[in-house]
Protein backbone atom coordinates (compact mmCIF):
# COMPACT_ATOMS: atom_id res chain seq x y z
CA UNK A 1 0.00 0.00 0.00
CA UNK A 2 1.46 3.71 0.40
CA UNK A 3 0.63 7.01 0.69
CA UNK A 4 0.14 7.36 -3.23
CA UNK A 5 -2.29 4.49 -3.53
CA UNK A 6 -4.36 5.88 -0.56
CA UNK A 7 -4.29 9.16 -2.20
CA UNK A 8 -5.31 7.65 -5.34
CA UNK A 9 -8.46 5.93 -3.60
CA UNK A 10 -9.69 8.69 -2.12
CA UNK A 11 -10.08 10.59 -5.30
CA UNK A 12 -11.45 7.66 -7.02
CA UNK A 13 -14.21 7.03 -3.88
CA UNK A 14 -14.57 11.03 -4.27
CA UNK A 15 -15.56 10.43 -8.12
CA UNK A 16 -17.48 7.59 -7.57
CA UNK A 17 -19.63 9.17 -4.91
CA UNK A 18 -20.04 12.15 -7.17
CA UNK A 19 -18.34 14.52 -4.58
CA UNK A 20 -15.91 17.10 -5.37
CA UNK A 21 -12.30 16.25 -5.89
CA UNK A 22 -10.76 17.19 -2.74
CA UNK A 23 -14.12 17.20 -0.29
CA UNK A 24 -12.20 14.78 1.89
CA UNK A 25 -9.63 15.31 4.30
CA UNK A 26 -6.97 12.65 4.32
CA UNK A 27 -5.88 12.38 7.98
CA UNK A 28 -2.28 10.63 8.03
CA UNK A 29 -2.83 8.63 11.50
CA UNK A 30 1.28 8.58 12.64
CA UNK A 31 0.80 7.36 16.34
CA UNK A 32 3.19 5.68 17.64
CA UNK A 33 5.08 5.24 13.70
CA UNK A 34 8.75 5.51 13.67
CA UNK A 35 9.93 8.85 13.11
CA UNK A 36 11.41 8.27 9.72
CA UNK A 37 7.78 6.73 8.51
CA UNK A 38 6.29 10.62 9.33
CA UNK A 39 9.25 12.33 7.71
CA UNK A 40 8.65 10.36 4.66
CA UNK A 41 4.72 11.20 4.44
CA UNK A 42 6.06 15.08 4.81
CA UNK A 43 8.39 14.70 2.42
CA UNK A 44 5.81 12.85 -0.28
CA UNK A 45 3.57 16.34 0.74
CA UNK A 46 0.97 15.05 3.22
CA UNK A 47 0.01 17.89 5.31
CA UNK A 48 -2.75 16.48 8.23
CA UNK A 49 -1.97 14.03 10.72
CA UNK A 50 -3.71 11.81 13.32
CA UNK A 51 -2.23 11.32 16.77
CA UNK A 52 -3.75 9.46 19.80
CA UNK A 53 -1.25 10.93 23.02
CA UNK A 54 -0.85 14.22 24.09
CA UNK A 55 2.42 13.28 25.36
CA UNK A 56 3.66 12.02 22.22
CA UNK A 57 2.53 14.66 19.82
CA UNK A 58 4.49 17.11 22.22
CA UNK A 59 7.63 15.17 21.86
CA UNK A 60 7.36 15.10 17.91
CA UNK A 61 5.28 17.95 16.32
CA UNK A 62 6.98 20.81 17.17
CA UNK A 63 9.74 20.05 15.72
CA UNK A 64 8.23 18.82 12.32
CA UNK A 65 5.79 22.25 12.32
CA UNK A 66 9.89 23.98 12.24
CA UNK A 67 10.34 22.16 9.14
CA UNK A 68 7.40 21.60 7.25
CA UNK A 69 5.12 24.59 6.16
CA UNK A 70 0.83 23.98 6.55
CA UNK A 71 1.06 21.13 9.01
CA UNK A 72 -2.16 20.21 10.57
CA UNK A 73 -2.08 17.71 13.50
CA UNK A 74 -5.58 16.11 14.46
CA UNK A 75 -6.24 14.61 18.14
CA UNK A 76 -7.79 11.39 17.33
CA UNK A 77 -7.38 8.87 20.53
CA UNK A 78 -8.88 10.03 23.82
CA UNK A 79 -8.26 13.68 25.90
CA UNK A 80 -8.32 13.22 29.52
CA UNK A 81 -9.64 16.64 30.90
CA UNK A 82 -6.32 17.07 32.65
CA UNK A 83 -4.52 17.84 29.27
CA UNK A 84 -7.26 19.53 27.84
CA UNK A 85 -5.29 22.90 28.03
CA UNK A 86 -1.87 20.94 26.56
CA UNK A 87 -4.13 19.54 23.73
CA UNK A 88 -4.97 23.25 22.81
CA UNK A 89 -1.45 23.95 22.35
CA UNK A 90 -0.56 21.17 20.28
CA UNK A 91 -3.84 20.35 17.93
CA UNK A 92 -5.40 22.16 14.79
CA UNK A 93 -8.86 19.70 15.30
CA UNK A 94 -9.96 17.34 18.37
CA UNK A 95 -11.98 14.79 16.67
CA UNK A 96 -12.91 13.22 20.57
CA UNK A 97 -14.90 15.48 22.30
CA UNK A 98 -17.29 13.11 24.05
CA UNK A 99 -18.38 13.69 27.54
CA UNK A 100 -19.42 16.95 29.56
CA UNK A 101 -16.77 17.48 31.69
CA UNK A 102 -14.53 17.56 28.99
CA UNK A 103 -16.85 20.20 26.95
CA UNK A 104 -17.27 22.62 29.73
CA UNK A 105 -13.40 22.82 30.58
CA UNK A 106 -12.31 23.01 26.75
CA UNK A 107 -15.42 25.94 26.60
CA UNK A 108 -13.24 27.70 29.76
CA UNK A 109 -10.00 27.14 27.79
CA UNK A 110 -11.50 28.88 24.82
CA UNK A 111 -12.95 31.56 26.11
CA UNK A 112 -10.03 32.70 28.00
CA UNK A 113 -7.60 31.76 24.93
CA UNK A 114 -10.04 33.78 22.09
CA UNK A 115 -9.17 30.74 19.68
CA UNK A 116 -10.55 27.26 19.33
CA UNK A 117 -9.27 23.83 17.48
CA UNK A 118 -12.04 22.35 14.98
CA UNK A 119 -14.42 20.08 17.19
CA UNK A 120 -15.97 16.90 16.29
CA UNK A 121 -18.14 15.26 18.97
CA UNK A 122 -17.59 11.50 19.16
CA UNK A 123 -20.42 9.20 18.84
CA UNK A 124 -20.75 5.71 19.91
CA UNK A 125 -22.91 4.63 17.53
CA UNK A 126 -22.73 0.95 18.67
CA UNK A 127 -23.54 2.04 21.55
CA UNK A 128 -20.53 -0.25 23.11
CA UNK A 129 -20.15 -0.15 26.39
CA UNK A 130 -16.26 -0.56 26.82
CA UNK A 131 -15.61 2.30 23.60
CA UNK A 132 -16.41 6.28 24.61
CA UNK A 133 -18.78 8.70 22.71
CA UNK A 134 -21.82 10.17 23.02
CA UNK A 135 -25.00 7.46 22.71
CA UNK A 136 -27.00 8.28 19.32
CA UNK A 137 -29.80 9.34 21.13
CA UNK A 138 -28.15 11.13 23.84
CA UNK A 139 -26.54 13.59 20.78
CA UNK A 140 -28.56 16.19 19.97
CA UNK A 141 -28.85 17.08 23.72
CA UNK A 142 -24.88 17.12 24.12
CA UNK A 143 -24.54 19.15 20.95
CA UNK A 144 -26.84 21.91 22.13
CA UNK A 145 -25.34 22.46 25.40
CA UNK A 146 -22.03 22.59 23.80
CA UNK A 147 -23.38 25.64 21.72
CA UNK A 148 -25.29 26.82 24.54
CA UNK A 149 -21.05 26.94 26.02
CA UNK A 150 -19.98 28.63 22.74
CA UNK A 151 -18.04 25.86 21.76
CA UNK A 152 -17.98 26.00 17.63
CA UNK A 153 -18.44 22.82 16.54
CA UNK A 154 -16.92 21.36 12.96
CA UNK A 155 -18.94 17.71 12.77
CA UNK A 156 -19.27 14.13 14.48
CA UNK A 157 -17.06 11.51 14.59
CA UNK A 158 -17.72 7.55 14.79
CA UNK A 159 -15.47 4.29 15.09
CA UNK A 160 -18.04 1.42 14.09
CA UNK A 161 -17.75 -1.94 16.11
CA UNK A 162 -15.40 -3.76 15.15
CA UNK A 163 -16.14 -6.99 12.51
CA UNK A 164 -19.49 -4.93 12.03
CA UNK A 165 -20.19 -3.43 8.57
CA UNK A 166 -19.90 -0.26 8.82
CA UNK A 167 -22.54 1.35 6.81
CA UNK A 168 -25.33 1.79 8.88
CA UNK A 169 -23.09 3.59 11.45
CA UNK A 170 -21.88 6.02 8.53
CA UNK A 171 -24.95 6.39 7.77
CA UNK A 172 -26.53 7.27 11.40
CA UNK A 173 -23.32 9.80 12.05
CA UNK A 174 -24.63 11.99 8.83
CA UNK A 175 -27.76 11.64 9.53
CA UNK A 176 -27.56 13.03 13.14
CA UNK A 177 -24.82 15.31 11.92
CA UNK A 178 -27.89 16.64 8.98
CA UNK A 179 -30.32 17.01 11.93
CA UNK A 180 -27.65 19.61 14.39
CA UNK A 181 -26.59 21.56 11.37
CA UNK A 182 -23.38 19.59 11.30
CA UNK A 183 -21.66 19.35 7.98
CA UNK A 184 -17.96 17.72 9.35
CA UNK A 185 -17.96 14.12 9.56
CA UNK A 186 -14.85 11.97 10.81
CA UNK A 187 -15.27 8.25 9.73
CA UNK A 188 -13.75 5.57 7.88
CA UNK A 189 -10.60 3.94 8.60
CA UNK A 190 -7.78 2.09 6.37
CA UNK A 191 -10.35 -1.16 5.61
CA UNK A 192 -13.47 0.92 5.14
CA UNK A 193 -12.76 4.75 3.49
CA UNK A 194 -14.37 4.30 0.78
CA UNK A 195 -17.83 3.27 2.26
CA UNK A 196 -17.65 6.37 4.40
CA UNK A 197 -16.56 8.28 1.78
CA UNK A 198 -19.66 7.39 -0.32
CA UNK A 199 -21.49 7.69 2.71
CA UNK A 200 -20.52 11.62 3.00
CA UNK A 201 -17.06 11.45 5.23
CA UNK A 202 -15.44 14.84 5.20
CA UNK A 203 -12.31 12.99 7.03
CA UNK A 204 -10.87 9.77 7.03
CA UNK A 205 -8.01 8.60 9.15
CA UNK A 206 -5.86 5.71 7.94
CA UNK A 207 -2.83 4.41 9.40
CA UNK A 208 -1.80 1.17 8.72
CA UNK A 209 -2.25 1.25 5.10
CA UNK A 210 0.02 4.78 4.74
CA UNK A 211 2.44 3.34 7.01
CA UNK A 212 2.38 -0.44 7.36
CA UNK A 213 2.15 -2.03 10.59
CA UNK A 214 2.99 -0.25 13.76
CA UNK A 215 5.62 -1.38 16.18
CA UNK A 216 4.12 -0.69 19.64
CA UNK A 217 7.19 -2.12 21.17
Amino acid sequence: MGLAEIKARVAAAEQAAGRAAGAVTLIAVSKVQPLARVEAALEAGQRVFGENYVQETAGKWPDLRARFSGVSVHMIGPLQTNKAKLALDLFDAIHTLDRPSLAERLARLVQARGACPELFVQVNTGAEPQKAGVLPGETDEFIAACRAMDLPLSGLMCIPPEGADSGPHFLKLATIAAQNGLTGLSMGMSGDFEAAIAAGATHVRVGSAIFGTRDYG
